[in-house]
């Protein structure tokens, strides 16, 4: 309201701030999506629909930055809907497609265990947003492995089912065991790397840019044995981003010392 008492007229919104959103709520829709196909045990087009929930996931938080359109509100959709695509979804597809027959009931609490860990992972993401004390270089590491990441380690499993058959099959007690170790991944506080600090040196570009369509072609031609090896590559990246963030902190503590 103005300050003689009449209201203010309602501004449009151009479409593009609209843009980020769209693509939040893309991502929770595939997550749901994927919830439904294991309900109907298609397990390919189940584990598909995460994968596309992940993708959207990314594009909504670079359209945000790329076009300076970031806000609360914004943060707090995405939270939810990765809580629903990342927690939830991937849990429950692997409890309908396995889980369910542990007698003991372990498989249920692995389920729990993950889903409990991803929303304890997605709060304190969003607290350390708020935490403008920390320095400008870890912002190239998250703390914990981030929900889409945990999402497909859950679901490796899985792929490597739907890639190599039922040989690849783990027991529903190492299945239960793998999904608490990944929730508990989440909420740890192992630095794991973050490609939103990073830059690439021009002579890069074009290496890196041949790699993400080699990587795109792969994905469509043989998708869960690109997935599983995406999964097992991301595995060995939670220990190299350990032992670069030790190493970087120690560089940053000798050069303040210096100063």
């Amino acid at each position: 309201m103005s300050e003689n008492g009449t209201r203010r007229p309602i501004r449009d919104m151009p479409i593009t701030r609209l843009l980020p959103n769209m693509l939040t709520m893309l991502s929770l829709v595939s997550g749901l999506t994927g919830m439904r196909f294991a309900t109907q045990g298609k397990w390919q087009e189940a584990s598909l629909a995460i994968v596309i929930a992940a993708a959207f996931d990314v594009l909504d938080g670079r359209v945000a930055r790329l076009l300076n359109i970031a806000s609360k509100f914004g943060a707090e959709l995405d939270s939810l809907a990765d809580l629903t695509s990342f927690g939830v979804a991937p849990s429950f597809i692997l409890y309908l497609w396995s889980l369910q027959n542990d007698a003991n009931g372990l498989g249920w609490i692995a389920v729990l265990a993950f889903a409990a860990c991803s929303a304890l992972r997605l709060a304190r993401f969003n607290t350390m947003l708020e935490d403008h004390t920390a320095p400008a270089w870890t912002k190239s590491y998250f703390t914990g492995v981030p929900a889409p990441a945990g999402a497909g380690l859950a679901l490796l499993p899985l792929f490597l089912v739907l890639e190599f058959g039922p040989a690849a099959q783990l027991p529903v007690t190492v299945l239960s065991f793998w999904l608490i170790i990944i929730g508990a991944l989440m909420v740890s506080r192992l630095p794991t790397l973050s490609m939103k600090g990073r830059r690439i040196a021009p002579v890069f570009v074009a290496p890196v840019m041949a790699a993400a369509c080699l990587f795109v072609a792969a994905l469509v031609t043989n998708p869960w044995l690109t997935l599983s090896v995406v999964g097992i590559v991301y595995i060995f990246s939670i220990f190299y981003g350990i032992y670069s963030y030790r190493k970087r902190a120690q560089r940053e503590e000798l050069e303040s010392d210096h100063v």
